[in-house]
């Protein structure tokens, strides 16, 4: 009696994975060699940056996707760090701003111009200071606009409104080691990280609890990262107790045991996981293990050559989740000869929907970008729905202040079906929060927030600062001082200034009706 073996039919089995041609690559950048697990590397459909080598503080490239081939040696860098940078990232909202997070033990915010940097950029829009150790991990919230999420290495995680230079929350006592990972719910209403004591937690900023919480999720000692998952489960790689890497699949609402586990090799790099929630498939790359270097001088005086890192993983994995058993489904590998060193990811609306292109990386080496697109082969030229429902634009859900006082709401979806254009970007603009809300009473410190961008009619504040903010959170009026003899009058001021500011608004807006009646007059419209 023969059997015959069954093979699961999915349309992303035969996806493939190809590397860009030589001149479509970035040449001649020094990528960072500081010993952080970070993926080094951001992309959206403007921009590409990597973080680089930087003598004296720390600097990242940003490149246009165009700006292909050898980079100059002088070309400029965003450099306001004294410290290396460990993290950044793109907000999901605005394809001209990017956060980084330092070992100076700042976040800073970035407004980049619209073709890119033609001299160094030095002045953030706003730096966010609240951490007393280096910032490892920056992560924008996927629905509402402004707000950012920042860890660092005391075990804290911050959750700011650049809009404001504002600390919305302190997390503190949730973590009692160093944090790996932190990934946010589709949603934003929670996130979860996966920590140096080997446990994976949920947690919901806005109560400052957590959730729901599973100790040693991997056994192995080597850093393990977490990502939330579309329908709310959370997927982990680590390590095993005997070094092998592993992967698993959790179900939040019971997190005793895993809903699948995989162990693949005993490789000692990193595993960084890369989500597509429109098609459900996880990539899971592999990173360079570069161990910490001390400084070695000869007895001559003079330093020895830097010796390259160990050879590590130069894969790409993918596996699609599914609802049935084992719900972890190897699809295939894409292998490349030489390590990576970091790995970038686009968002879907920044792929070639015309070539069926699902995904693409952009993988860092020693001293190269190589871009890598991942492609479903479909024969027809037309417009693949299966392949690309929906995916989330740039428009966000919500402002920040309606997140903070409890709104919870999925991103907001755009189609790909015709070429995607996006919105023309609008300007970060940093108002700092005014000492008294617009009913005269006291402010309170994480109840509400201040002016954010994109607000059409903002509420009356003080005038906005286009400067560098150096802020942690404001002090507030009236909350544990007495009350001092010219409160009164600065109340009294502060009212005339709103007064005037609405004032200036209500103007604004009739300027700019009647410059449309204008327009619409020189143009033969009646």
């Amino acid at each position: 009696m023969s059997f015959r073996k069954v093979v699961r039919q999915s349309k992303f089995r035969h996806v493939f994975g190809q590397p860009v041609k030589t001149d479509q690559c970035y040449d001649d950048i020094r990528v960072s060699r500081v010993t952080w697990d970070s993926t080094f590397c951001a992309v959206n459909p403007s921009f590409v940056a990597i973080i680089v080598e930087a003598s004296g503080g720390g600097a990242f490239l940003v490149l246009p996707l165009h700006k292909t081939g050898r980079i100059d040696k002088s070309y400029p860098t965003v450099c306001g760090h004294t410290g290396p940078v460990l993290d950044i990232d793109w907000c999901p909202h605005n394809d001209h701003v990017i956060a980084s997070g330092s070992e100076d033990c700042t976040v800073m915010v970035w407004q980049i111009p619209e073709n890119g940097l033609s001299q160094p950029l030095t002045e953030p829009v706003v730096v966010l200071e609240g951490h007393s150790k280096r910032v490892g991990i920056i992560t924008w919230h996927p629905t509402a606009r402004n707000v950012l999420l920042s860890a660092g290495c005391d075990n804290v995680v911050l959750i700011w409104n650049v809009g404001t230079a504002e600390e919305l929350y302190r997390l503190e006592g949730l973590h009692p080691d160093l944090i790996y990972s932190v990934s946010w719910s589709r949603d934003g209403a929670r996130f979860c990280t996966a920590c140096k004591d080997k446990s994976v937690r949920v947690i919901d900023p806005r109560r400052s609890t957590v959730v729901a919480e599973k100790e040693r999720a991997h056994e192995g000692a080597r850093p393990m990262r977490a990502i939330f998952l579309a329908d709310g489960k959370i997927f982990t790689t680590g390590f095993s107790r005997m070094s092998e890497r592993q992967l698993a699949l959790w179900d939040t609402e019971n997190l005793d045991e895993p809903m699948g586990l995989q162990e693949l090799d005993s490789s000692n790099g990193a595993l960084l996981p890369f989500y597509d929630p429109d098609t459900n498939v996880v990539y899971v790359c592999g990173k360079v293990w570069c161990p910490p270097r001390l400084p070695i001088v000869s007895p001559h005086g003079q330093s020895p050559p830097i010796t390259p890192c160990p050879q590590g993983d130069s894969s790409i994995r993918y596996f699609e989740i599914t609802e049935e058993p084992p719900y972890i489904h190897f699809l295939n590998t894409f292998t490349s000869k030489e390590p990576q060193r970091g790995m970038g990811w686009m968002p879907k609306r920044g792929l070639d929907v015309s070539k069926c292109e699902i995904a693409r990386f952009y993988k860092l080496h020693e001293r190269k970008c190589e871009p890598i697109i991942m492609t479903v082969p479909r024969k027809s030229d037309l417009f693949q729905d299966d392949l690309y429902p929906d995916t989330a634009g740039p428009e966000a859900a919500m402002e920040a202040e309606e997140w903070v006082a409890g709104r919870t709401a999925g991103p907001v979806l755009v189609s790909l079906r015709q070429a995607y254009v996006p919105p023309k970007q609008r300007d970060l603009k940093v108002s700092r929060r005014s000492l008294l809300h617009e009913g005269g009473a006291p402010a309170t410190g994480t109840g509400t927030t201040g002016s954010s961008t994109g607000s059409t009619t903002p509420p009356p504040t003080l005038p906005p600062t286009t400067n560098t903010t150096r802020l942690s959170a404001p002090p507030a009026l009236g909350t544990g001082t007495a009350a001092t003899p010219g409160a009164g009058r600065l109340e009294e001021v502060l009212q005339e200034v709103w007064a005037l500011r609405a004032l200036v608004a209500e103007q604004g807006q009739r300027i700019s009706r009647l410059e449309e009646q204008l327009s619409r007059l020189e143009n033969g419209h009646v």
